[in-house]
């Protein structure tokens, strides 16, 4: 099975709890798939039994939400267009901590 085969897109790059969201709108069929692919590839035992818990509900008569897989938010945020704004005129201005033993500060040691 290829990653372009499975039914929600991008998975590979899905953190945990993010997909534990997702998986609720597959249905059974949808899930196995996705389970054999977490199997035969990354195997990760937090994916795995997310996943083996959503199927065991899905057996138990419950049914997918209903919502998208792709969700309603990026996982990522766009990258800012031209770059950072960034630069030596808009940055703060250099910290240099205080030395130990500063002795206008009562909470340091003398």
């Amino acid at each position: 099975m290829s990653h372009a085969d499975l039914p929600l897109p991008d998975y590979d790059h899905l953190p945990v709890a993010t997909l534990q969201h997702r998986i609720r709108t597959l249905g059974r069929d949808d899930l196995r798939r996705l389970l054999d692919y977490e199997k035969e590839h990354a195997h990760r035992m937090s994916v795995l039994q997310v996943m083996k818990a959503r199927l065991g509900q899905l057996d138990a008569g419950q049914e997918p939400s209903g919502g998208s897989a792709r969700g309603s938010v990026p996982e990522h945020p766009p990258a800012a267009a031209g770059g950072s704004k960034v630069s030596p005129s808009t940055s703060g201005p250099p910290m240099n901590p205080p030395s130990h033993g500063d002795p206008t500060n009562p909470a340091q040691p003398r």
